[in-house]
C-alpha cells in the first residue's frame, strides 16, 4: 500500500519538476533539462531527481545552478502540488548519466 502512493507521488513530482525546468529553460535556447527518474523516501520527505542534461558539456554548470536555486524551485514546487501534499519534500539533484554510458559502451564496442 505505501508502495503506490510513494509511486503516485514520485509521478506527480516528476511530472511537476519538469514543467518547472521546461519553463526555466526556455530562454536558454538550446538547453534541455529532462527529469527522468524521481524517488521518494517512505516518510514522503526526501525528493530525489535524476536529471539528463543536453548538451552533456554544459551539465556540471547547470546542475551546480540547480542546487543552487534548489530553494526556489521548492517553493515554486510546493506553489504547484500544496493540494496533494502536506508536506513538500527536501530536493536532492543528480545527474543521469545512463545516456552517456550506452554511448560509451557503444563507441567501444564498435572499436573492436
Amino acid at each position: 500500500m505505501q508502495e503506490t502512493r510513494q509511486n503516485r507521488i514520485a509521478r506527480l513530482l516528476q511530472k511537476e519538476l519538469a514543467e518547472i525546468f521546461q519553463s526555466q529553460t526556455r530562454a536558454m535556447h538550446g538547453v534541455l533539462v529532462s527529469v527522468t527518474r524521481v524517488r521518494i523516501s517512505p516518510d514522503l520527505s526526501i525528493c530525489t531527481a535524476y536529471l539528463s542534461i543536453f548538451p552533456s558539456a554544459k551539465s556540471e554548470e547547470l546542475l551546480n545552478n540547480i542546487k543552487a536555486n534548489e530553494k526556489s524551485i521548492r517553493y515554486e514546487l510546493g506553489r504547484r502540488v500544496h493540494n496533494q501534499l502536506r508536506i513538500i519534500p527536501e530536493l536532492r539533484f543528480f545527474i543521469d548519466d545512463s545516456l552517456d554510458y550506452i554511448d560509451h559502451i557503444d563507441e567501444l564496442l564498435n572499436k573492436k
